[in-house]
This record gives C-alpha cells, structure tokens and sequence, in this order.
C-alpha cells in the first residue's frame, strides 16, 4: 500500500477530514491517503499574509508525518510551503492550484477562477504567471461577503459559486473555471455536475497530478 499525505495549511481538522474524503475517492487501489492540519493559524486562509505564515507549517507537517509517504498533496489555493516540501522531499508533490489550473488551461482552453477570497485575487494572478498561464487567464470572479462565514453554509456556498462560476464563463469568456480552494472541495465537486464547461475541482486535480508524477517519478528510478 502506498502512502498520500495530504497537507491542509489550514488548522481545521474538520476541513482536513473533508480534503481527505475527496481525495480518497480518487485514489486507485493501492493506494491510502491521510492528512496533517496546520498547528497554528485560521481556520481558513483568506489572504496573503495568512498564506505566506502557513509556508512553515506544511513543511513541518512534511517533516513530522510525510517521512514514508510516497507523494505529498498541498491542499491549499495558493500552493504555500510547495517549494519547501519539492525541496526536502524528493518524493512528488501537487499543490491545489497549480494542479487545477494545469489542468483547466489543457489545450489552450482560457480559463477562470470563481472563489470567495478577495484578498487573494493578487495571489492567485500571479501564480496563473507563474506557471505560464498569464495568456489564458481570464481573471477572478468572487462571491460576496465574509469567506469564513459563507463557507460555513454548504447550500449558499455552493449558489454563490454557482453565480461566480456563470460570470467566469458569460463575462469573461472562460472556458473551464476553477473553484478556488481546497475548504471549497465539496463544492466545487457538486458544481462541477451542474455545468457544460469544465469546473475544475481542485483536490481530485492534484489527486490526478500526483498520480501522474508518481508514474514518471517510478520509471525514472526503475
């Protein structure tokens, strides 16, 4: 049996029992999946300076639990700490967003992010640059009000999204939008039922990206 250590960079536990769930469900036979939530920090990152302070804390949950593991997850949009984990891991490792947007941007298609954090519209631009993506990057659509308070209502996350999701595709010309954070996985896998165009749920995209890595990283040492 082969082990996944998903990282949440979050300090939920509950939020981490959900990410753990979803990428469960994605894993072939042979594969087990557990997960590390941050020791310190909110609850759910909702902006830069929370993403920056969560970098550490995956690399500790890397050091204390993902000795053994034969691939890492981090399931947090923005991808903090992935550079450290590829650093000290040597073991394939997928973050959240550069896996969904990966995968929205296959075959030149222009794609979108619907989320519900403003304040990490910046961020979330720069790594769509960071990953080459600049020219296909349709911008951000975001749900109103509070993050926190939202995601704790599943039904009215999930509409707001929803809405998000509708402007990606009808005013910004998307053609496949990504939901915006692991604490959104639900979601985003109930929307991705509800529209034509690709909805990239992001935990079983890094699931899938991990996989992929796994197979070349297995030849490359065979």
């Amino acid at each position: 049996m082969r082990h996944i250590l998903l990282i949440n960079p979050n300090s939920s536990t509950a939020t981490t029992e959900m990410m753990v769930a979803i990428a469960a469900a994605e894993l072939p036979p042979g594969f087990s999946v557990s997960g590390a939530s941050a020791r310190s920090g909110p609850g759910m990152i909702v902006n830069s300076a929370e993403l920056e302070a969560a970098a550490p804390e995956v690399e500790r949950n890397w050091q204390e639990f993902g000795r053994h593991s034969a691939g890492v997850i981090v399931s947090a949009f923005g991808d903090p700490g992935i550079e450290r984990v590829r650093a000290a891991g040597k073991v394939p490792v997928a973050g959240i967003c550069e896996a969904s947007m990966l995968e929205a941007a296959q075959g030149g298609r222009r794609f979108g992010v619907a989320t519900v954090t403003p304040e990490l519209a910046e961020a979330i631009a720069a790594k769509a640059q960071q990953l080459g993506l600049g020219g296909l990057y349709t911008g951000i659509r975001l749900t109103a009000g509070d993050p926190r308070v939202l995601a704790a209502d599943p039904l009215a996350l999930e509409e707001a999204l929803a809405q998000s999701v509708r402007e990606c595709v009808e005013l910004d010309g998307a053609q496949a939008v990504v939901i915006g954070g692991g604490p959104l996985g639900q979601a985003a896998i109930a929307l991705a039922r509800r529209f034509t165009v690709p909805v990239i749920a992001p935990i079983p995209a890094a699931v899938r990206d991990l996989l992929r890595q796994l197979d070349v990283f297995d030849t490359a040492v065979a």
